[in-house]
């Protein structure tokens, strides 16, 4: 086995896609930056939730929001509703856990804010029943997915905001999403620092 020819075409892939991505993304996640701007200028808040390594770049994300990305800045209002193991543990023990997220956006969001989710597969029902309430609650949406959206597209209103990978493979849909949040943390820096 060649593992130095398999390393490579993983480079190739990744490469390939950041390249075909770069024909779709940039506009709606320049439309997603607004969005989010907007509901941090008018005292709104993001919340986050994903699962498995889509829960840990909701963390990530916030963390940039709340601490800093590459600038010092006012912390932003923003919550990972995958961080909290005592919430977590408890509404998937009682409710379900198709409904760990959705609890807390029922309790937390309100009309402005905005729901960010993460599913390479776009067929979480967790993150499905996220949207469900955000819209309820009146608030915008904000999907990165990829494999054509799956489930989640079908769930999105004229309102919302859908980052599609255009890719089947999770762990490269899962390398765009992180690249997708890092312009999204230095759009929103850009909006409230200026450019530099």
């Amino acid at each position: 086995m060649d593992l130095t020819a398999r390393v490579t075409t993983h480079f190739r892939d990744a490469i390939a896609l950041h390249e075909h991505a770069l024909d779709t993304l940039p506009v709606l996640t320049a439309t997603a930056i607004e969005a989010i701007f907007f509901a941090i200028a008018n005292d709104g808040k993001v919340l986050v939730c994903g699962n498995g390594a889509s829960a840990a770049d909701a963390q990530r994300f916030v963390s940039h929001l709340i601490g800093r990305f590459e600038r010092e800045r006012m912390p932003l209002a923003a919550i990972a509703l995958t961080s909290n193991t005592a919430i977590l543990t408890a509404i998937s023990n009682d409710l379900g856990y198709d409904r760990a997220f959705s609890q807390q956006v029922y309790a937390l969001g309100h009309p402005g804010d905005i729901l960010v989710v993460l599913s390479a597969s776009g067929n979480s029902p967790s993150v499905l029943q996220a949207i469900v309430a955000a819209h309820e609650r009146d608030m915008r949406v904000i999907a990165l997915t990829g494999h054509g959206g799956g489930d989640v597209a079908a769930l999105l209103t004229e309102e919302d905001i859908h980052l599609a990978v255009p890719h089947e493979r999770t762990p490269r849909i899962q390398e765009i999403h992180l690249l997708l949040l890092h312009a999204l943390c230095d759009g929103i820096d850009a909006q409230l620092l200026g450019e530099t």
